[in-house]
């Protein structure tokens, strides 16, 4: 629906300098600077894809509320009827999203404005077989049995709302990485060692089946390190939108300090035609001086679990990558996940940086959507963690003795 090569905005991206006390009337203007109202045609319904990476508050991890209020705001504001404004959310195999819409503030601000949930996870939702119109990279070869796509996401607009941030598969994720979790079903897994490709494949699907994209993404908080969640944040009050995912993603990188050519996504987007990934052909709209800078962030980090990951996927234990994640036994990286990011790196790492971002002007702004709603609930206890490793170490322990006492048997 969408012509790859020739749509409203292709290779412009809207770049703002923005702080707390002004930033729903800086989405205003971003939003405008781009001509918006001409890649979402008002007589369609319009998705607003909302990325939850993590079920609690993280800065810089996930949809900010202003981000998400300001977009609600323009589009009324410009005459989008509201009960054709749906908010898109996807569950993941880690990650709550009903309990992260709460924690993230998004449930607040859409039970404000009445916006209608589309939740592409519950029972009601029905997926189609996508037929591809031209050649995919990947995605058919991973899915020999058929590509299933929500068919609620078949003829309407979707503005994406992701956020700046490095990411440990992909180098970095954004608007591209953002269709990742709405379009495909809890498989999407399989895809991780084709991610770049996959993500590609992604983008040509949309503007197949889209009536409208277009592009929102926050940086007032933006994240460096092994993202998307054992981030380093930090304040950047910077704001962006485009109607191109290709543009944006490749500004982004070029702020954040990456070669966008270097990033296999959005290269082979950049070379097939589906957008502009070459910062030299990237029309800036707004204020060219944030779009110049360089942030310098470390974008080559790995958590213990993603290098554990990136074994299965790329190294040692490729060989174990089916029987480990696609059988009966795949609930145990679910679960090993959990244990890393929720039982010990929040509580031990990551807890003490998203409080130091509450005492800043943007961790304020949160504060002031949290009238009445606990920050976190339960988040920064360490005793989960204690409690499981003293276990493992007696059960440990337990069956030493017992394997010694059973030798000590045999022997007499």
């Amino acid at each position: 629906m969408i012509h790859a090569t020739n749509f409203p905005g292709r290779g412009q991206v809207a770049v703002l300098r923005t702080r707390p006390e002004t930033v729903l009337d800086d989405y205003y203007r971003l939003m405008r600077l781009c001509n918006y109202e001409q890649n979402l045609p008002k007589d369609k319904d319009t998705l607003l894809k909302i990325n939850i990476s993590w079920q609690i508050w993280y800065p810089a991890c996930s949809t900010t509320p202003w981000q998400l209020d300001g977009v609600i705001r323009a589009l009324l504001r410009d005459g989008y009827a509201r009960e054709k404004i749906i908010a898109a959310h996807n569950n993941t195999v880690v990650v709550d999203a009903k309990e992260g819409a709460i924690n993230n503030r998004h449930k607040m601000i859409q039970d404000h404005y009445g916006i209608r949930d589309l939740r592409t996870y519950e029972a009601g939702v029905e997926w189609v077989r996508y037929e591809p119109k031209q050649p995919l990279a990947v995605l058919d070869q991973i899915y020999p049995d058929g590509i299933y796509i929500p068919k609620a996401f078949y003829d309407k607009n979707v503005l994406h709302l992701p956020t700046m941030k490095t990411h440990v598969f992909t180098t970095l994720t954004g608007a591209m990485k953002n269709a990742f979790g709405g379009l495909l079903n809890e498989q999407r897994h399989w895809t991780h060692a084709n991610i770049h490709d996959t993500l590609v494949d992604l983008l040509q699907i949309q503007q197949d089946i889209h009536t409208g994209i277009f592009c929102v993404m926050d940086g007032t908080f933006a994240g460096e390190g092994p993202g998307p969640r054992a981030m380093r944040p930090y304040v950047k009050n910077t704001i962006m939108a485009s109607s191109d995912p290709v543009a944006i993603d490749a500004l982004s990188a070029k702020i954040m300090g990456i070669d966008p050519l270097r990033v296999r996504f959005i290269r082979h987007a950049h070379e097939r035609g589906l957008g502009v990934g070459d910062p030299k052909e990237i029309q800036i709209l707004g204020d060219a001086e944030v779009a110049n800078e360089n942030w310098h962030f470390a974008h080559d980090e790995d958590t213990f679990a993603s290098w554990g990951q990136k074994q299965i996927y790329h190294g040692a234990l490729k060989p174990l990558e089916k029987p480990l994640l696609r059988s009966p036994l795949v609930p145990w990286s679910y679960a090993a996940s959990n244990v890393y990011h929720n039982l010990y790196w929040y509580p031990f790492v990551g807890a003490k940086r998203a409080e130091m971002m509450l005492n800043t002007a943007w961790g304020q702004k949160f504060l002031q959507y949290s009238e009445g709603l606990p920050f976190n609930p339960g988040a920064n206890s360490k005793t989960p963690f204690l409690a499981l490793t003293l276990g493992s170490a007696a059960a440990l322990a337990a069956l030493g003795l017992g394997m010694y006492y059973s030798t000590r048997r045999d022997h007499s």
